[in-house]
């Protein structure tokens, strides 16, 4: 994720330094950045980029935007921005990447919480153009807008949310459907295949057109509310994750980094995958091409 980040940096024009204190993984970083910038014809930022082991490497003078994108643990979280808060600006915005813990929390105890934000990429960073923007209880409007400002120059979709509750914006509407497929699955109503197929052929492709909202001004708003007004009362409202995908997970099958989910994987299918994934990604961002915020001259970050 922390290279993806990289390349959405790189791409609109940011100097851009990856901290990875693992060597290996570190010296891979570049490779990863120049492919995902090759993916997206972006070949010629190439030069913005450098590794560095440490965050006493770093000249904390020059940086003005810091993104966090480590492990989801709190405890080391708190501590890194701990550290940050010390060596960055005072004027610096500091950023994280969690996808399941509040903002708030991870500000916990800082004596800035005003410049915390959180700013959440979904994977893989640089094909998936949205980007969440979001407020913790102390963060300003104005550190939240220019945060926002930042991620349309770089290229992104920014959305800002407001309130800074589990799950943010994208992940709660994620996990609302995905409480309702699984529960379809449980009730044996249909197939994993099946769910799936549902979505991306059906209403799924639609939403490449056109989100929730609109999407429900072009069928209208009548046959919404009858059809909700029906089906409501059944929906999956379960507290806790369905049995389907708990039994996989106390089996210790994950998906693909254990070789089975839902679906048994071997490298070789994994690989297939991932590239027809890819491809399928690159695809729709083609598609939406005119409708994205063109990358901007960024001043340098």
């Amino acid at each position: 994720m922390g290279a993806d980040v990289a390349v959405v940096l790189c791409r609109g024009g940011c100097k851009t330094t990856v901290i990875e204190s693992n060597l290996e993984r570190g010296s891979k970083v570049p490779e990863l950045v120049q492919n995902g910038l090759t993916q997206l014809s972006a070949t010629q930022h190439r030069d913005k980029l450098s590794v560095a082991t440490s965050l006493d490497d770093i000249d904390w003078n020059t940086v003005d935007l810091v993104i966090e994108c480590i492990p989801e643990r709190l405890g080391i979280k708190q501590a890194l921005f701990a550290q940050l808060e010390q060596l960055a600006r005072k004027d610096a915005l500091l950023a994280s990447n969690s996808s399941s813990f509040p903002i708030t929390a991870i500000a916990e105890g800082l004596q800035t919480p005003d410049r915390m934000v959180g700013l959440h990429f979904f994977m893989p960073a640089h094909l998936t153009p949205l980007v969440e923007v979001v407020c913790g209880e102390s963060t300003t409007t104005e550190c939240a807008q220019n945060l926002y400002s930042f991620m349309r120059q770089c290229g992104m979709v920014p959305v800002l949310v407001k309130k800074d509750l589990p799950g943010f914006l994208a992940n709660r509407l994620q996990h609302a459907l995905a409480r309702e497929a699984f529960s379809l699955i449980d009730a044996g109503v249909a197939s994993p295949e099946d769910v799936d197929a549902a979505v991306r052929f059906g209403f799924g492709f639609r939403f490449l057109a056109a989100g929730p909202v609109l999407q429900r001004d072009h069928a209208g708003l009548e046959v919404h509310c009858a059809a909700g007004a029906t089906m409501y009362p059944s929906l999956a409202a379960n507290k806790e994750p369905s049995q389907c995908l708990s039994q996989k997970v106390s089996e210790g099958k994950y998906g693909m980094k254990t070789g089975e989910g839902f679906f048994k994987w071997t490298p070789e299918a994994i690989t297939q995958e991932k590239q027809r994934y890819q491809k399928t990604l690159l695809a729709g961002l083609e598609l939406l091409k005119s409708e994205l915020p063109p990358v901007g001259d960024a001043v340098e970050q």
